[in-house]
């Protein structure tokens, strides 16, 4: 379990990472082709990762609609939300935003049949979490900024397709973890394909750096860290998996503030506290050793 939470942590280092790279991708493409361009990455690369592996990519017929809607909650919409988002907000925020995946999880997997029950711990951990978001949501309300408080407002949609992805992928008893991934990925880049023509059309001309943050992002930090998250899933549960988001602010933040030179204030570090605070009372651990 050790070694799982050790992955964990590297997975939310580099997801972090992903928010900064969406910043660098927007300044040539638009959101719906940065989704695009991570997406058809990221299932290139899991269909290679499938071929090394010498995995059949097969599957039954009936699992393609599940698979697909797999596709547009964990992928399709949250990576197409965020880069919208990030339009109008810093990318340490969009990082936090983030962060609220695992309160969402409680949330669905409280409602959803044969899912994770919510205990009082976890519901003061949502509370937590809301209350995070509120209070990230409060310098644009108050500078009159209404693109800000829309950016972030958008973003809150992420985490609660997040967490009905992971529990929906609770149906896939039957198929490989890597192959339902690998088909996700194809399912999610097919949807956004026509959306992406009517809307944006032919990107301009792309610079360099922008092909290798492309690269970088769709074939490592969300190919390969995907198969890698959802290979955790069946042994740590949506709950703690989706904890992987923890990790991710910080890294985030720090990436934001040393590349992008971008400016937090006092109330945004107090609305990522709330939400870690909402992650502790989730998790629980530390309260049931304080007082038991």
């Amino acid at each position: 379990m050790d070694r799982d939470w050790g992955i964990i942590i590297v997975l939310g280092i580099g997801w972090g990472t992903t928010f900064f790279f969406n910043e660098l991708l927007l300044k040539d493409l638009g959101p719906l082709s940065v989704a695009f361009a991570r997406i058809s990455m990221a299932a290139l690369s899991s269909w290679i990762y499938l071929l090394v592996i010498r995995q059949s990519g097969r599957i039954p017929i009936k699992e393609a609609l599940p698979l697909l809607f797999l596709g547009a909650c964990m992928f399709a919409l949250p990576f197409s939300l965020f880069p919208i988002g990030q339009q109008y907000v810093a990318t340490g925020v969009a990082g936090i935003v983030n962060a609220l995946t695992p309160v969402m999880v409680v949330v669905i997997s409280h409602l959803w049949p044969g899912g994770e029950r919510a205990t009082p711990l976890k519901t003061l951990g949502v509370a937590a979490g809301f209350i995070g978001i509120v209070l990230l949501t409060i310098p644009a309300f108050q500078s009159d900024q209404e693109t800000k408080v829309f950016g972030t407002l958008i973003m809150v949609i992420a985490p609660v397709s997040y967490a009905v992805g992971l529990n929906w992928v609770r149906r896939f008893t039957d198929i490989k973890t890597s192959v339902a991934v690998t088909w996700s990925f194809t399912f999610a880049a097919i949807m956004l394909l026509p959306l992406v023509a009517m809307t944006e059309g032919k990107p301009g001309p792309i610079q360099p750096i922008t092909w290798g943050a492309i690269v970088i992002m769709g074939s490592v930090l969300t190919g390969l860290f995907f198969q890698v998250g959802f290979a955790l899933l069946p042994r740590m549960g949506a709950t703690k998996t989706s904890s992987v988001t923890f990790i991710a602010p910080v890294s985030a933040l720090l990436i934001g503030w040393w590349a992008l030179g971008e400016r937090l204030e006092i109330v945004h570090f107090a609305g990522m506290a709330a939400i870690f605070l909402g992650l502790f009372l989730i998790d629980g651990r530390l309260f049931r050793r304080k007082f038991n």
